[in-house]
């Protein structure tokens, strides 16, 4: 008659000598929840491809813009969805009014992505400006004129998203009541 003891141990080194058995159901509801996790928060973001010559100013707006047609300005030129329309020292030195090049551009793209829904032309095509924060305003005011002359009238600009500083809620606030 063997003790307790060994018994006990006997045990131990049967139950050790198996193999060692994983629980996949705890790891799926794991993965499930994870892959659930990525959906449901993928899809509230647009990114726009960052560009290394454009320092985007800074913002505290919370509001996205809608995907749509992207204007870079960089500190030498102009681009729309990616491809170069005109240089920044030309649009400088061009007299007042829209940009033809970039009006061109934007009857352009227009185009492409056909007419208009209903609902949608009383705001216009969606455009979003991707400028440099050294971008002269002389310049972003003449783009957005050209945008809003070839009916890109919904115009967003892209900036770099920071959380508000304390003291600006509560001058707001002081501000409304």
């Amino acid at each position: 008659m063997s003790s307790l003891r060994a018994r006990r141990m006997a045990r131990n080194h049967r139950r050790l000598q198996q193999p060692a058995r994983l629980n996949l159901v705890a790891l799926m509801d794991i993965f499930t929840i994870l892959v659930l996790f990525l959906m449901v928060n993928n899809g509230d973001v647009e990114i726009l491809q960052a560009d290394k010559n454009i320092t985007l100013p800074e913002s505290v707006a919370s509001q996205r813009p809608e995907e749509s047609l992207t204007i870079k300005v960089s500190p030498q030129s102009i681009l729309v969805q990616g491809q170069p329309v005109l240089s920044v020292t030309d649009a400088l030195a061009s007299e007042g009014g829209p940009l033809l090049a970039l009006g061109a551009e934007l009857q352009r793209q227009a185009a492409r992505s056909g007419p208009l829904a209903e609902a949608q032309q009383a705001r216009g095509r969606s455009v979003i400006i991707m400028g440099d924060e050294t971008m002269p305003y002389q310049l972003l005011q003449r783009i957005m004129s050209t945008c809003a002359s070839e009916d890109y009238r919904d115009i967003s600009l892209a900036v770099n998203s920071i959380s508000a500083p304390e003291s600006a809620h509560t001058e707001a606030a002081g501000a409304e009541s």
